[in-house]
C-alpha cells in the first residue's frame, strides 16, 4: 500500500496502441517487464501522457487489470475525473484490482486556496480509506497550488501520502515542504516529474525520487543510484549524457510521440502510435530523435554505464 515513505522511481507509464489505435494489450506485457528491468520501484498508470482520457472506462478498467496482473511492484493508478462518482468508482476497481493507490490532479478553473482546498477534502471524502497522491503540475492544469496550501492538504486529510511535484519552478517549493516537516509538519513522499528535467536537483532539495516517463527510463535508477551513493559528480556526468534527449522530448505538444519513438526504438513497445487526437512524428523530427539516442549511447559508453 502506498504511504508517506514511498520512495524511488516510478516510472509513468506509457499505454500503448496499435496501428489502427486499439489497445495493445501484449505490449503492456513486455513495456512492464521493461520498466522493471530498468529499474522501476513502481509504476504509475493512465496519467497526462499515459493518455487516459483517451480512454473508454472500460478500456481503462482493462490496462489497470493487465498491468496489476503482471506487475511485481507498486501500480499507482491516474483517477482524475471530471466528477467524483467517476473518480471514486475507478479508484475502487483500482484498488480490487490490486493498485498500491491513485493519483489525482485538480480540475482547471480551480483559483482560490479555499476551492483547492475544498477539491482534495472532497477528493478524500470520495476515495475513503484510498491513499491518493497529489498532482501539482500547473503548466498542464493551470491550476498554482501555493505551499500552504499543500500543508494544509497534508495536516488535515491523512489519505494523502503523496506528492508529485511538476511545478516549474518549483525547487523553493520543495525546500519550503522539507523544511516544514523538519519543523514538525507531517512529511509526505514526494517524488518530481517534467520529464526528469530537473531531477538531480530535486533530490538535492529532498525529494524522495522520481516519477516520470523519460524515454529512457533506466535514467532515473542510474541518477538516483548515484545520489544515494553520494556520488553526484557521477549523477551529473549521467544527466549530462540524457540532457540533449531531455531538451529534445520537453517540447510541447511533441513530448508523448518523442517519447513512444524512443520506447518503440528500444522495444519497450510495439508501436509508437498516439491516439487520435495526436499526431507522429515528422522524417526531420525521426532523425533528430534518433542522432540525439546515437549520441547518449556513446555518452554513456564513455562512462561505463553501456
Amino acid at each position: 500500500m502506498l504511504d508517506e515513505t514511498t520512495s524511488g522511481v516510478f516510472t509513468i507509464a506509457a499505454t500503448p496502441f496499435m496501428p489502427d489505435g486499439a489497445l495493445d494489450l501484449d505490449s503492456i506485457d513486455q513495456m512492464i517487464d521493461a520498466y522493471v528491468e530498468k529499474g522501476a520501484n513502481g509504476l504509475t498508470i493512465l496519467g497526462m501522457m499515459g493518455e487516459a482520457g483517451k480512454l473508454s472506462a472500460e478500456e481503462s478498467v482493462a490496462v489497470i487489470k493487465r498491468t496489476t496482473s503482471r506487475c511485481k511492484v507498486p501500480v499507482i493508478v491516474g483517477v482524475s475525473a471530471s466528477g467524483f462518482a467517476a473518480m471514486r468508482a475507478l479508484g475502487i476497481e483500482s484498488m480490487d484490482a490490486g493498485a498500491a493507490g491513485v493519483m489525482v490532479a485538480p480540475p482547471m478553473g480551480l483559483q482560490t486556496n479555499e476551492e483547492i482546498f475544498s477539491y482534495y477534502h472532497n477528493t478524500a471524502n470520495a476515495l475513503g480509506d484510498i491513499p491518493f497522491v497529489l498532482q501539482d503540475f500547473p503548466l498542464a492544469t493551470g491550476v498554482k497550488i501555493p505551499t500552504s496550501v499543500i500543508l494544509q492538504i497534508v495536516e488535515n486529510l491523512p489519505t494523502c501520502v503523496m506528492l508529485k511535484h511538476e511545478d516549474w519552478p518549483g525547487l523553493e517549493k520543495i525546500t519550503a515542504l522539507r523544511e516544514a516537516s523538519d519543523a514538525g509538519a507531517r512529511r509526505i513522499s514526494i517524488l518530481c516529474g517534467n520529464g526528469g528535467m530537473y531531477l538531480l536537483e530535486e533530490l538535492l532539495r529532498g525529494a524522495d525520487g522520481a516519477m516520470t516517463g523519460f524515454g529512457y527510463p533506466e535514467m532515473m535508477r542510474q541518477v538516483l543510484d548515484a545520489y544515494q551513493t553520494n556520488e553526484i559528480v557521477r549523477a551529473r556526468d549521467i544527466f549530462d549524457a540524457y540532457m540533449p534527449m531531455i531538451r529534445y522530448e520537453a517540447q510541447p505538444g511533441m513530448g508523448l510521440a518523442i517519447r513512444k519513438h524512443s520506447l518503440a526504438q528500444q522495444g519497450i513497445i510495439r508501436h509508437a502510435t498516439l491516439r487520435n487526437p495526436g499526431a507522429g512524428l515528422s522524417a526531420a523530427a525521426i532523425a533528430e530523435v534518433d542522432i540525439l539516442a546515437a549520441r547518449q549511447q556513446r555518452r554513456l559508453s564513455e562512462l561505463g554505464i553501456l
